[in-house]
Order: structure tokens, then sequence, then C-alpha cells
């Protein structure tokens, strides 16, 4: 089941309380593909790169099924880069740089083989990128997912309602979620988010879990209570990865199977957390997620 993601590669400085990782390999597309090679081996990436960005991290993902034919890798360009630092509660944090570089005249083009995957996920850039990239497929995808910020809702609002009604299911956050509403109740801003478009809607809520609605159900999947998280960069993106990887394995739309895919996400974004950059979610083996996912059913099963 082919999975299409559009999303940034790019150089991340990371601060914490825990420490500081200068230069390191960042972008929601690349954590995405990570984690969802851990369901499916047919990952088709797109993004764009200079050509600073090294050749064993894109060798690294061919390994593990991640097609790189779609990311453009821009001859004497640097590539997009990201510096913050996290406040002590690590939910917060400040942006310290943002270099787009080559990442602002990011247009892309689907490689022909790319315009018939099944599952699509668009990470978090502009509107007019995820209308594009949607227009771009040759067949109908069984699954379109769609990522966006506060941002885009600030200064984009008109395409990206337009994209909105594009997909299947958006992925935003819980503030983005009353943003978008004008709702302060999540139950109630959902409602309103539905009716854009999208069958489902995911509102993550950071350390707190995330709720995964549709017209008619509402799930809940808990965050994995960890010892210590030791930078949450790309947890959002993994999850992401995780979710619609897992869907991609199983072939199910149906929101019984999404709730199953919201845990394997959360146990994805459980991992990327626990160290800098992709060190830890590249090096998680299949136990390692089937242990996490007992704990996942731990928190919440209960009987009465």
């Amino acid at each position: 089941m082919s999975l299409l993601i559009v999303g940034t590669v790019a150089f991340d400085t990371i601060e914490t309380p825990f420490g500081k990782a200068d230069m390191v390999v960042g972008g929601s597309g690349q954590y995405a593909a990570y984690a969802a090679s851990y369901f499916t081996n047919d990952i088709n990436l797109v993004s764009i790169v200079g050509d600073d960005f090294p050749k064993a991290e894109l060798a690294e993902l061919n390994k593990r099924g991640v097609k790189t034919d779609g990311i453009k890798v821009v001859e004497g360009g640097k590539s997009f880069y990201w510096a913050g630092k996290y406040h002590d509660n690590m939910n917060d944090r400040d942006t310290l740089v943002t270099d787009l570089n080559v990442l602002a005249d990011f247009d892309p083009v689907l490689p022909e083989d790319y315009k018939q995957s099944e599952y699509i996920m668009l990470g978090n850039l502009t509107p007019d990128i995820q209308i594009s990239v949607i227009n771009q497929l040759e067949v109908k995808p069984k699954l379109v997912m769609l990522d966006t910020m506060n941002l885009w809702i600030d200064i984009a609002r008109e395409p990206l309602l337009k994209a909105i009604s594009m997909c299947d299911v958006l992925s935003i956050n819980d503030e983005e979620a009353r943003m978008l509403s004008g709702e302060h109740s999540i139950v109630q801003a959902a409602a309103k988010i539905l009716e854009l478009g999208p069958k489902y809607l995911i509102i993550k809520k950071g350390e707190h879990g995330a709720l995964l609605f549709d017209n008619d159900n509402v799930f809940f999947a808990p965050a994995m209570p960890l010892q210590r998280v030791t930078d949450p960069t790309g947890a959002g993106d993994c999850f992401a990865g995780g979710f619609l990887g897992y869907i991609a394995k199983t072939g199910d739309i149906s929101f019984d199977n999404m709730k199953r895919a919201l845990v394997y996400g959360a146990a994805m974004a459980s991992f990327v957390v626990e160290d800098f950059s992709n060190h830890k979610i590249k090096s998680v083996t299949q136990s390692d997620i089937k242990e996490r996912i007992v704990r996942f059913v731990q928190l919440s099963q209960f009987t009465i």
C-alpha cells in the first residue's frame, strides 16, 4: 500500500533542559517517513534540500523502503534550517532561527510513479503546496491526511479551508482547533471543523494524548508517561507517520481501525522524544513497538 509523504527535510539546532544538539537532521518529512517505515516499505517522500544535506541520510531512508526520487537537491543551495529552545515544561519553546533557504522556492512536482499513491500525508507546508500535490494525483487516493499550523490559519485561511475540504483526515492541536473553529470547547470545535469537509479529525493535546473524531464517534488515546523527555521535536510528525503507516499496512480506513492507528502513532511519538533528532526513531525494533503498545493498552484498559 503506497504512502506519499510531503514535508520538510532539514537541519535543526535544538536546546532543551537536557542538553543541546547542533545542526542535526530534522524536518517533518523525514520524521514521518522513519515512523511509517516500521509498518510499510512502500513510501514516496517529497521534499527539497540543498547540496549540504548528507547523502548518507538519504541512503538510510532508502534502506528502509523510502523512495527519495521526489526530493529535489538544489546544487549550491542550503537546506531549511530551524533553531529553537524549549522551556523547562518542554511544552513551550522559543524559535531562535528560521532560515527557509531552498524551501522558499519549494514547488513540488511529483514523479510519475508517485502519482498513484494510495495514502497521502501532507505535512505542515503552505496550503497552496498541499492543494498542488492533491491536484497532481492521477488516481483518487484511499486517504488524504493533512497537517497545518496556526500561522496558516492566521495568514492563509481561505486556501487552507480549500485544502481542508480536499482531505479525509485533518490533524491539528487543541490551540489550532480553537483558532480554526472559534470555539473554546474542543467538542464544539470538532463539530464545526468536521463541517469543513474532512471525514475524520485528530486533535493533539501533547503530553495529554490525542482525540479522534468523526460525526458520530469520539476516541481518546493517552500519551505514554515517560521518565524523561529529551527532545519533543518531531513528535507530531512521528505520530502522523505512525498513524498513516499503520493505516497503509492494514488497508482499513474504518473508525475502529483508526483508533488502533492512533495508538500506534502515539507509540511512535513516544519513542522520538527520548533522544535528540532522529537518533531514537531510527533504532526502534518491532519488539520495542509491541512492548510499548502493550503498555498503552494497560494505561486505559479496565473492567466494570
